[in-house]
């Protein structure tokens, strides 16, 4: 069962591993992207910052795509971590349990536009953001599980 997918920029760490995968209940997190699982540093420091008893699993966006179709992650209550809007769009427009999509930190870059206090999109993120939206995705904007939800598509 997928319970959310979320984006932040800096993939695994204390705040994602600690709050999030205890606040959901997750026993498994994906960690969703094409860069780390060809780079050793990060994918050690990111086993490092994974909580005890809680399975990582790190794949390629494609490999995950099929993982998630194939039903083999059905049995683990999965906490899918991406590093981009673009990363998430493509999970949630591919796999219909990705239904849940929450926006962590999305650094500020140039062409961005700031829609919450670590929010920052470009003008094709927003295109993301409503075509998830269109497709029944909530897009919601916390950074901790203990903030208030914010409606995404209504902070744009």
């Amino acid at each position: 069962m997928i319970l959310m997918t979320r984006v932040d920029c800096r993939l695994l760490h204390g705040q994602t591993a600690v709050s999030w995968t205890s606040g959901l209940g997750a026993d498994c997190i994906l960690i969703a992207n094409d860069a780390v699982v060809t780079d050793e540093l990060r994918k050690t420091t990111m086993k490092l910052a994974k909580p005890a008893g809680t399975k990582l699993v790190i794949k390629n966006m494609e490999d995950s795509i099929t993982a998630l179709k194939s039903g083999v992650t059905d049995k683990y209550r999965l906490f899918i971590v991406v590093e981009s809007i673009e990363d998430a769009a493509k999970l949630a427009l591919a796999v219909p349990e990705v239904d849940k999509v929450n926006l962590g930190l999305v650094k500020a870059k140039e062409g961005t536009r700031n829609i919450s206090k670590s929010v920052n999109v470009l003008p094709e993120e927003e295109e993301l953001i409503r075509k998830m939206a269109d497709a029944r995705v909530e897009v919601e904007i916390r950074q901790v599980p203990n903030d208030k939800k914010i409606n995404a598509v209504q902070a744009l």
